[in-house]
């Protein structure tokens, strides 16, 4: 049986639903975490928790951190950690919400609710600007390879990393761009998906995996959000260690080379952090590392 929790990898996501939480009562955390283990469906709710809960439990998980916060060039790439984070899935946003509700009520003694942010799906996973995104994730066995902790160490097999942040799109901004200018930004035809010639500012050059040294391929997992006229992305990334993450993210905000990220020119995040996905057993979250 696997390991991980299954959401991280599987399939396509129709629907989704991102919870964090803040931390309530410190000395009720076991028994809700205990709680929450027994509720949840690891293909259909990820979890991870964040360093300040990890701290509060006394234990360490190592290569868990807090996101560094930056500004270059006029760039803010926040950080704003929380203490847990619920990924949700599904294909009926009614069940989704009923589904939510269980939680909250499950962790209401240790935890309260933070944010909470829908997603959905637009046309086989492009992003609102048009363009598919995730074409580059690996699959199969190299997916988990990229995203999964594979060391010896017990309770922390089948873990894995994520790091998320809710970008901002200015639509309008992106909508008065000509067709060259789009397609530039991205570094790939809206139309085909296929990859050219772009300038070096161009988002596929600036984050393509194999560029790295050591190599930083990750399973991008993002989906659309959309919140009255606002909209963007919910950029969502699993990896066996995080300094995949920095490395790529290092380099979109031009700290290695001079050359910002294109994307910039209409989308900014607004937030983000890291968190730790314990693996599981037996299909249940697995917290024998939290001394759970």
């Amino acid at each position: 049986m696997k390991n991980y929790q299954i959401g991280i990898l599987d399939g396509e996501t129709k629907l989704g639903r991102y919870m964090t939480f803040s931390i309530y009562s410190i000395p009720n955390i076991a028994a809700a975490l205990k709680s929450l283990k027994e509720i949840i469906d690891t293909q259909y709710t990820v979890v991870g928790l964040g360093k300040s809960l990890i701290t509060a439990l006394g234990i360490e998980i190592p290569g868990l951190r807090t996101m560094p916060a930056q500004t270059v060039g006029g760039i803010e790439i926040p950080s704003t950690p929380q203490s847990l984070w619920i990924w949700l899935r599904g294909t009926d946003r009614g069940e989704i919400l009923h589904r939510s509700r269980k939680i909250e009520a499950c962790l209401a003694d240790a935890f309260t609710i933070t944010s909470v942010i829908d997603s959905f799906q637009y046309d086989k996973n492009r992003d609102l600007g048009g363009y598919e995104d995730g074409t580059e994730n690996p699959e199969r066995d190299d997916a988990l390879e990229a995203a999964i902790d594979h060391t010896d160490i017990e309770g922390l097999n089948g873990g894995s990393f994520v790091a998320v942040q809710q970008w901002l799109h200015d639509l309008d901004v992106f909508e008065q761009m000509d067709k060259e200018r789009q397609d530039n930004t991205f570094g790939r035809h809206a139309d085909s998906n296929e990859e050219f010639d772009a300038p070096s500012s161009a988002h596929v050059k600036r984050t393509a995996q194999e560029d790295f040294e050591p190599e930083a391929f990750m399973i991008r997992r993002s989906m659309p959000w959309a919140d009255g006229m606002d909209s963007g992305l919910v950029f969502v990334s699993f990896a066996n260690n995080l300094d995949k993450f920095e490395a790529v993210m290092n380099r979109m905000i031009g700290n290695d080379d001079g050359i910002i990220d294109a994307l910039f020119d209409f989308t900014r995040p607004i937030n983000g952090a890291y968190y730790w996905c314990p693996p599981t057993k037996g299909g249940k979250l697995k917290l024998s590392s939290l001394g759970l």
